[in-house]
């Protein structure tokens, strides 16, 4: 089980899952919309295809961070 803190600018949570659960159904269970934004895991930017591994996967073994900031026009 890990802790994965995740959200964006305005939502942030942080539950204690299963390391063999992948990236969107995390999200998807958290009720958050990872459809904008670029997401990152511990920093690193995620490319496609990356939200259907799992944590495992990524080498997560006790706790990250999966975040998103929208970029604005003028930022």
């Amino acid at each position: 089980m890990i802790r994965v803190t995740m959200g964006n600018t305005v939502t942030r949570v942080s539950p204690i899952i299963d390391e063999n659960t992948t990236l969107r159904n995390a999200l998807n269970d958290a009720g958050i919309d990872y459809s904008r934004g670029v997401w990152h895991l511990d920093g690193a930017s995620l490319n496609p295809g990356d939200m259907d591994k799992t944590f495992a996967s990524f080498g997560v073994t006790e706790e990250c961070f999966l975040l998103s900031v929208v970029k604005a026009d003028n930022a």
